[in-house]
């Protein structure tokens, strides 16, 4: 075995630490009763690099390989590279690493002879022949002997030295530039050092900060006017010691404090007219943003118009911002400069000049820029209009010279001549520069005075520009109708896919009073068109067609409307409503001929569609006549025999115009035709019961039960007999209608209603319970129980029933409305809100529960922010619109509350409530004109809903009354 130890045994290098070149430390464990071994001690780490500091012949560091300082420039980066400190502070010097020094040296040293060959500088030597012939052989000896050469070598560290010399003494360092001052300071005294000022900060910035806080003004309180008012002043009045003066008596009142120096602030007032100036400086805005919008001067900008819509704007002296202009005009000069050739550059310069009142120097500036573009007719237009009209006739003949071939320059020239021979001398040179200008010779025809000469100037430019449909047709209309036809003839075959001329054609045979030749005309003319492919498109043709209406041509508008109506739609295209949309799009834009040919065309190919004959009908009463609404009425129900709405209404407009018996003869054609049809038998009865006929009326209910026994007509029975008879024969109807209708909820309610009428409360609840178990699901029924019991004077069971019929009809609006009401009228007021809170969080939606809430629930300050809530959470709910009119109403804005009036009454027509609360309104705050107009609108609409317009109406003691009666009532009755 061997003597030598095992490697675990054999002791460590000196300073040895395992895993420190790794970068490892030691640690301590759980188990360890001390810490870990260290790593190298300080005076370790500065016995190893003493010991490098050695072997490369260098100082020894002073602290962990930090050579002292000599001076303040020696720093990091002039440290010897050799010199290794930090990471290979304690590293191993070898031989290998000796011998790499060794060869790293040499390299340099080589590295550098070489660098000093190249960077030698050779003396000065006066040039000779026989220099220049033996040049490469002394810089060959040169290079040979570069060690023998001392006096000739300025090296790289030399220059590089005098380099930096040079540079120092140029760029001396601000220390040495006040070195000789600051050697001054030590002859100065204390006195003088003393007086030497404070060094402030004079920074632009500041010193604006600081001045801008020294002009900083405060708004002094009308208190401390009035004082310094009423300073220099003698008071004549004597003042007790209650304050008060003599001969008021204490009338003041509150205001006396207001009103001691004389002053009073009314801040309502304030407000009111810091309202009014915003709302005026809106409208000021939105009205610059539109014309800025239509004129090209806004965040869009026309590219091609925006140089007219710099149009002539007179500015005082005082308004014009003389700083803006300036800049401008730099930039313009600039323009003009850089391009000379740009027209616009040139008009905006002279715009800017005339702007700023300088109109001689805007002419110079347009008078060069003609110069510069002569070709520019915008340049040439500008110049004439900047000078005066002696100036312009010269400028615009010069103009004419560079562009004889532009029509705009010519029409101006002509507009430039007072009188009218020059101007035509004028547009006959222009004819002869331009003779294929359609502008200049519709100005030449407009010029005569004599329609024969008219007419003799449009034949010669119809032959030059056959083509120009404008001339043709102004040709047309100075002719007789006979020779307009030829024109027209003429005209169509030099341009046949003009449509303009098939359509004077058309209204040409309208006014000669041909009705079928203009049909004839204008079939011809789509025929022709659509050979030529030159067909516009359905919209196009509608918009032609109310062009035609406009200009009272019904006939030829018809006729376009029958022949091209259908262009481009098929059979599987939902053709009726198309048509019905572009009907309701010609009557909003108020084209109603147009809209009528429309209903008509289809009708001709919908004849039996029951709503096209509606709308029709709807047309002719709101824009027509009554004969035409009765000749369509008459025409529906021959189209349509089994529509009994047709067949009412016909029967209702005769009824209204008092014609009874054409009302009678129609009810009758109508039992012929739909024999047993319930809606026919009650308009029958309810034609003769609003005339005084209770006789017929009860005859044609009988036979109507006999003939058409529905449940419908046993309600419309009992409710006659209970309105026109008498109460008992009523009940005995209800009796037997119960028996063969039991699960009628209308029945139920009618007999618990009857017997409510007569007092008999006991069979009156009997009634309303009974109906409740038959008929849970109908809510009124309900509501009718709910109120038996509460008239009755039993709250509780009110209340029993309210909480069945929540549960029978989960999420309804109107008994939870009913049950806050109902702890509202008992005066339990938290047991409402509570209820009210429940409410609307099971129908947060409901427009009744807000109005509820905020009209009788909340307090006055918080019912505005909850009708915003409201509005959030509801949409567009009439009964809201209702309510916050109310609240405006209470304020006194009587504008803003007409128009949330009016905003119900456009979202539901149909709501009597808020037909009464608006008429109401207007009685107080309206005039008699609007008052007539609002009951008016009511009457046409006949509303039928509503909580205090049903329960008016179906009162049997309003039995009979007409909308407008009904109306004044629940006005009346309104809370």
């Amino acid at each position: 075995m061997s003597g030598r130890k095992d490697f675990l045994g054999q002791p460590a290098p000196e300073n040895y630490v395992a895993g420190l070149g790794r970068g490892a430390t030691g640690f301590t464990t759980r188990s360890d009763l001390g810490p870990a071994r260290e790593g190298p001690s300080e005076e370790q780490i500065k016995e190893a690099l003493a010991k490098r500091a050695a072997q490369l012949g260098a100082a020894a560091p002073t602290a962990y390989g930090a050579l002292e300082k000599k001076d303040d420039d020696d720093d990091d980066r002039f440290q010897d590279p050799e010199n290794e400190v930090g990471l290979f502070a304690s590293g191993t010097f070898d031989r290998d690493d000796d011998e790499a020094d060794r060869i790293y040296q040499e390299v340099d040293e080589k590295m550098d002879k070489r660098r000093r060959a190249r960077r030698l500088v050779a003396p000065s030597l006066s040039p000779s022949p026989k220099c220049e012939r033996n040049c490469s052989s002394v810089l060959l000896r040169l290079a040979g002997q570069i060690a023998d050469l001392n006096p000739f070598r300025p090296f790289r560290e030399a220059r590089e030295q005098a380099e930096r010399d040079e540079y120092e003494r140029n760029n001396p360092k601000i220390q040495q530039q006040f070195a000789d001052l600051k050697r001054a300071l030590g002859s100065i005294t204390d006195e003088d050092w003393a007086n030497i000022p404070e060094v402030g900060d004079l920074t632009g910035k500041n010193r604006r900060t600081k001045q801008n806080l020294r002009q900083r003004f405060y708004a002094v309180p009308d208190s401390v006017i009035a004082g310094a008012r009423d300073a220099g002043q003698l008071d004549t009045t004597i003042t007790g010691d209650d304050g008060e003066a003599n001969g008021t008596n204490g009338t003041n009142g509150a205001n006396g404090s207001e009103n001691v120096d004389g002053t009073m602030t009314n801040f309502a007032d304030l407000g009111a007219a810091r309202d009014k100036v915003l709302q005026v400086r809106l409208d000021q805005a939105a009205q610059g943003s539109a014309n800025d919008a239509v004129s090209g001067t806004a965040t869009s900008i026309d590219p091609k118009g925006y140089l007219t819509s710099l149009t002539k704007s007179e500015v005082k002296a005082g308004e014009i911002p003389v700083g803006d202009v300036k800049r401008v005009r730099v930039l313009l000069e600039s323009v003009i400069k850089t391009n000379p050739k740009h027209g616009p550059g040139w008009i905006a310069a002279a715009r800017l000049e005339e702007f700023a009142g300088r109109i001689v120097a805007a002419r110079n500036v347009i008078s060069r820029g003609t110069e510069n573009c002569p070709k520019s007719e915008d340049v040439w237009l500008e110049s004439i209009r900047l000078n005066e009209n002696h100036n312009a006739k010269i400028i615009a003949a010069n103009a004419i010279k560079n562009n004889d071939r532009s029509t705009r320059l010519w029409i101006e020239a002509m507009r430039l001549e007072n009188d009218p021979r020059a101007k035509k001398r004028v547009l006959r040179h222009a004819l002869d520069a331009i003779p294929q200008s359609v502008a200049i010779w519709k100005e030449a025809v407009n010029l005569e005075e004599d329609p024969a000469d008219a007419r003799l100037m449009l034949a010669k430019a119809t032959e030059i520009i056959p083509l120009s449909v404008e001339l043709w047709l102004a040709l047309a209309r100075l002719e007789t109708p006979e020779n307009a036809q030829a024109v027209l003839n003429k005209a169509r075959k030099a341009v046949p896919t003009s449509h303009e001329i098939w359509i004077a054609a058309a209204r040409l045979q309208e006014q000669m009073g041909d009705a079928k030749m203009v049909a004839r005309v204008m079939d011809r003319g789509i025929k022709a068109l659509a050979r030529e492919s030159a067909m516009l498109t359905r919209e196009d043709w509608i918009q032609e067609a109310e062009q035609c209406e406009n200009e009272g041509a019904i006939l030829t508008c018809g006729a376009i409307i029958k022949e091209t109506l259908g262009w481009g739609l098929d059979e599987d295209d939902d053709r009726k409503d198309v048509w019905m949309e572009d009907a309701k799009a010609s009557i909003g834009r108020g084209k109603y001929e147009t809209a009528r040919a429309i209903y008509a065309y289809c009708l001709r190919v919908f004849v039996t569609s029951r709503s096209s004959w509606l709308a029709a009908a709807d047309l002719e009463r709101n824009h027509g006549t009554r004969q035409a609404l009765w000749d369509v009425l008459e025409k529906g129900t021959n189209a349509c025999p089994n529509s009994e709405v047709l067949w009412v209404q016909l029967a209702k407009e005769k009824w209204q115009a008092g014609d009874m018996d054409g009302a009678r003869l129609t009810l009758g054609t109508a039992f012929s035709r739909n024999p047993g049809n319930e809606e026919i038998w009650l308009a029958a009865v309810k034609l003769e019961g609003d005339n005084g006929q209770t006789a017929q009326a009860r005859s044609l209910l009988e036979q109507a039960r006999r003939e058409a026994g529905t449940d419908r007509v046993w309600i419309k029975s009992v409710a006659f007999e209970r309105s026109w008879g008498s109460p008992e024969d009523a009940l005995d109807l209800v009796t037997q209608a119960l028996q063969l209708y039991p699960a009628s909820p209308k029945l139920w309610m009618l007999k618990g209603q009857i017997y409510e009428a007569r007092s008999l409360l006991p069979q009156a609840r009997e009634a309303f319970h009974t109906g409740t178990r038959a008929c849970p699901r109908s809510v009124p029924l309900w509501l009718l129980a709910a109120r038996i019991e509460e008239r009755a004077g039993a709250t509780v069971r009110a209340r029993s029933v309210l909480e069945r019929a929540r549960l029978a009809n989960p999420r309804t609006a109107a008994l939870w409305t009913e049950s806050v009401r109902l702890e509202r009228r008992a005066g339990n007021v938290p047991a409402a809100q509570n209820l009210m809170a429940q409410a609307l969080q099971d129908v947060p939606a409901s427009g009744l529960l807000w109005a509820e809430k905020i009209m009788h629930l909340e307090p006055r300050t918080q019912r505005k922010p909850r009708v915003v809530e409201a509005m959030r959470k509801v949409d567009s709910d009439p009964l809201l619109f209702v309510t916050a009119a109310r609240l405006f109403w209470a304020e006194r804005r009587l504008d803003k509350a007409t128009s949330w009036f009016e905003k119900a009454l456009v979202q539901d027509a149909d709501l009597g409530d808020a037909w009464a609360w608006y008429v109401r309104f207007l009685r107080e705050h309206g005039t008699e004109e609007k008052l007539a107009e609002v009951v008016a609108k009511c009457v046409v609409n006949e509303p039928r809903h509503g909580e205090v317009w049903q329960r008016v109406a179906k009162d049997p003691k309003n039995a009979g009354k007409g909308v407008e009666e009904i109306l004044k009532i629940c006005v009346e009755q309104l809370e």
